[in-house]
């Protein structure tokens, strides 16, 4: 049984990150829920790195033979839930003040409020997927060690109705700070740019935002140019690095938000949390099946070893490509040397395209 705290309309409506790993698509496929995804995702072998006024793409084709799929998360959502819905699967939408008790026994217990009504779950085992703030690794904290980081910048994104300015992602450093071109379909543009983390959203109307938009794309020839239109909407999102270790006690396990969060930069967050219950429905399946519990035992190494993977991945491609208050001219400098690198050296191009194109599955 699933719960959901919101309506159907909002988790399938919430706009969120748009980028699939190739091994995220292929999961999607196995678990035959793919078929809108392949209709109409936007397939990209490649990334461009724009620097000094000059785009520098990194070929993901011709270097690892992977891609990468643009398909917006509240897409994947959609596709989930009519697929569960259709075998006779529950979900419980609006479950309200949900809370687990019992977890180092064998039938830990979940209690949630539904019509104002209460009910009681007698559970085998509980899958914490309820995000940064939901209750399972709160009710947990005290056996937990957190690692934790949070970074002095933030996002503010728009997404606007204009077709994307590229076929493919953009990354650019400029000393203005950071900013990135994505997409979420043909007709609609997702554009972020780095800002101070208490910045006021009111502070920035959209001739702003578009005014950097163009200064911080700009490439030395001026032929490039950068396509507007309206905006429909606007948020700011802080950036951090969170770890929770173990990802597990008793029999509930953390998947997900709950257990890490990743700097948007290196577009993981989804896709880890894919890989998480990739493994915990292996390890369910395999005790069904056998009665097996190693890979349940292991769940927490099995995840963690690629979280941390991911996590670097994240933090050097946001500490690349971000203004850092405070930085000196040498280490300005010394970042626009390392993207120089990236750019130029196939064995660090191919590194970075076997990492944003998502790394092996291994149990």
């Amino acid at each position: 049984m699933v719960l959901e705290v919101h309506t159907r309309k909002h988790i399938e409506e919430r706009v969120r990150a748009g980028v699939l790993e190739q091994g995220t698509v292929e999961l999607l496929t196995e678990m035959g829920v793919a078929d809108r995804l392949k209709r109409e995702g936007l397939v990209h072998h490649g990334v461009e790195f724009r620097f000094r006024g000059q785009g520098h793409r990194i070929d993901f084709q011709s270097l690892v033979g992977r891609s990468i799929t643009i398909y917006a998360q509240q897409e994947v959502v959609k596709d989930l839930v009519a697929a569960r819905l259709a075998t006779g699967g529950q979900i419980v939408f609006e479950a309200e003040d949900a809370t687990v008790h019992d977890l180092a026994s064998k039938s830990p217990k979940i209690r949630y409020r539904k019509d104002g009504v209460e009910h009681e779950l007698a559970c085998d085992f509980i899958a914490g997927c309820d995000g940064f703030h939901g209750v399972c690794r709160a009710s947990i904290e005290k056996s937990l060690t957190i690692y934790d980081r949070t970074y002095p910048f933030a996002w503010l994104g728009i997404l606007a109705q204009a077709p994307p300015s590229s076929e493919e992602l953009i990354y650019a450093n400029h000393e203005l700070g950071f900013a990135l071109l994505s997409m979420r379909s043909p007709e609609i543009s997702r554009l972020y740019i780095q800002c101070d983390p208490d910045e006021d959203i009111a502070n920035w109307p959209d001739a702003r935002i578009w005014e950097q938009l163009h200064l911080r794309f700009a490439t030395r020839d001026g032929a490039w140019k950068l396509t507007e239109g309206p905006v429909i909407q606007k948020n700011i999102a802080e950036m951090r690095s969170f770890v929770a270790d173990p990802m597990q006690y008793g029999r509930l396990f953390l998947a997900g938000d709950a257990a890490h969060i990743v700097p948007p930069t290196g577009a993981k967050g989804l896709n880890l949390a894919a890989t998480d219950a990739r493994v915990l429905a292996r390890a369910i399946a395999n005790f069904y099946s056998s009665g097996g519990t190693d890979l349940m035992e292991r769940y927490s190494e099995i995840c963690l070893r690629r979280c941390w993977k991911v996590q670097h991945f994240s933090w050097w491609m946001t500490s690349m490509l971000h203004r850092i208050p405070g930085e000196s001219a040498f280490d300005q400098q010394r970042q626009l040397a390392e993207l120089d690198y990236v750019t130029s050296s196939r064995a660090a191009s191919t590194a970075l395209a076997e990492h944003y194109t998502g790394l092996p599955f291994t149990m």
